[in-house]
């Protein structure tokens, strides 16, 4: 999260599904905090927009920008390849929209900014100059760029922490329940999950090993998606009881996330790893870290 008045600048992306406006505001004549409605001002006159498909939510991506910075619009192709593979591995079908290079005054490249669409939902992604992952940027509503980050009722209003997308396992479609009895008879069923996108339903559940499986509104089936954990015992833990390496690492890498479900995964009651579930502006991740909480892989569920 971005706060407080040590950040020189930031770069805003508006994105509407249906209209998308890049706010420009990493250049050297900008030099207050995010929450500055001057530098907004300053930026939108500077706005181009394209079309695109969707819903007509708009919402501002966050990333601080050091003064004398400035961003250039680039193709997809010019990306490392490094970028377009991790695109490729963590958001399988992804649509890309907008590709720019952060560069410095010196007018080297210091880092890559990457907009796509993953199951019809905005995702902006930083990349450092060699094009290794740095953060899932930050998404806010226009009246929400002051203070936490949302507000009650809003697209991000989840982060209040009472995960209100949560959905009781007896409360589920019977077409999901018979689908899960029937396909999968041997899942423990542990969490489930309502979009609030498209509301399509997710369910987290335990069988040697941990699976996210994915149902469209009707509680028709649409994919089964295996986390990224080791067979073994899959015991739930409270968010408190993670190592504070582990959560270090997702607030760094994921501003602002909502935390869902934590496990701590044993073999012959050896701690093997963590793996933690969490909302990153509506898109879900299973984030695995080691026994040290050092993080290994992460897995782009929904």
């Amino acid at each position: 999260m971005i706060t407080g008045t040590k950040q020189l600048a930031f770069i805003c992306l508006i994105i509407t599904a249906v209209l998308i406006v890049f706010l420009v505001s990493c250049q050297k004549d900008v030099s207050s905090s995010y929450s500055d409605s001057s530098t907004i001002a300053m930026a939108a006159s500077q706005a181009a927009a394209v079309s695109a498909g969707g819903t007509t939510d708009s919402v501002y991506i966050i990333q601080p920008c050091p003064r004398g910075y400035h961003r250039d619009s680039i193709s997809e192709t010019d990306l490392p390849a490094s970028v377009t593979d991790y695109l490729a591995v963590n958001y399988a079908g992804y649509v890309f929209y907008k590709a720019f290079i952060i560069v410095n005054n010196s007018g080297a490249a210091t880092a890559y900014v990457i907009i796509i669409y993953y199951n019809d939902k905005p995702v902006a992604i930083q990349f450092d100059s060699n094009g290794d992952f740095v953060k899932v940027l930050e998404q806010r509503e226009k009246g929400d760029l002051n203070g936490r980050g949302w507000h009650e009722s809003g697209r991000f209003c989840d982060r209040d922490g009472l995960q209100k997308d949560s959905v009781a396992l007896n409360a589920l479609p019977s077409s999901i329940v018979t689908y899960m009895a029937t396909n999968f008879p041997q899942d423990t069923l542990i969490k489930a999950f309502k979009s609030k996108h498209d509301s399509s339903y997710l369910i987290i559940s335990r069988n040697n090993g941990l699976f996210a499986t994915v149902f469209d509104v009707s509680g028709t089936f649409i994919k089964r998606i295996t986390v990224p954990a080791p067979g073994g015992n899959c015991v739930s833990i409270p968010q408190a009881d993670l190592p504070s390496n582990v959560l270090s690492y997702l607030n760094t890498s994921y501003p602002n996330y909502i935390f869902e479900k934590a496990f701590a995964v044993y073999s012959s009651n050896v701690l093997q790893c963590y793996i933690v579930v969490i909302n990153a502006n509506n898109t879900k991740y299973a984030v695995r870290f080691d026994a040290s909480g050092i993080f290994v892989s992460v897995k782009t569920i929904w």
